[in-house]
């Protein structure tokens, strides 16, 4: 089974993608356990960009395809910010805790029905010859008042889906993977891995 370089530090984030990507046809590995201590800056204007400048430094690093990421929270009252800035938001050093504090006091006066946002994800996967496929998921909801839940990281806790009621953090696992941004996107992603194997 060729190996699948999961372009992450986060050991949340490759947990994530290991049930994601279940049945892929590909053997997932970290960073860590081929001894890649990389810091790549994420100095691309939209996610692709980003996702694509570390899953290429990760296949040249690595020698195999590598799977990479860029995701981020857009709010529409806003105008989209955080967006591609989501991890960096309210500046370096910050917890994800500081950031949902920062984020909720940005819109507290918002009234709810101003209060939309979707999860973005973009996928890149590269090889280390250059070539690069990307797979794009998103879902639709609104910002909670508070955080509520401790499944999910980042802004999981205060992003709400109206139609279920609860923030993605009060989600079984299993049923956040199904629809979140990054379970959409790596769907699509799934379908490109299975193509690759096939030299297609």
């Amino acid at each position: 089974m060729p190996k699948l370089l999961i372009a992450t530090n986060n050991p949340g984030k490759f947990r994530e993608f290991q049930q994601l990507l279940e049945s892929c046809g590909w053997e997932l590995v970290s960073p860590r356990e081929l001894g890649i201590d990389l810091e790549v800056e994420e100095s691309g204007q939209t996610y692709a960009e980003n996702a694509r400048i570390k899953a290429e430094a990760y296949a040249r690093a690595s020698g195999l395809v590598a799977l990479a990421d860029d995701s981020g929270i857009e709010v529409d009252a806003l105008g989209g910010a955080p967006g591609v800035w989501s991890a960096r938001y309210g500046g370096p050093g910050l917890t994800d805790e500081e950031r949902v504090e920062r984020l909720l006091e940005a819109v507290r006066d918002v009234p709810n029905e101003r209060r939309a946002a979707r999860f973005r994800c973009v996928i890149a996967i590269a090889t280390p010859e250059g070539e690069v496929r990307y797979a794009e998921g998103t879902v639709e909801g609104r910002l909670a008042r508070e955080p509520r839940g401790t499944n999910g990281f980042g802004y999981d806790p205060i992003f709400l889906l109206p139609e279920r009621g609860l923030t993605t953090a009060e989600l079984p696992p299993e049923e956040k993977n199904r629809i979140s941004h990054r379970g959409r996107a790596a769907e699509q992603a799934k379908a490109i891995l299975k193509a690759m194997l096939h030299g297609t």
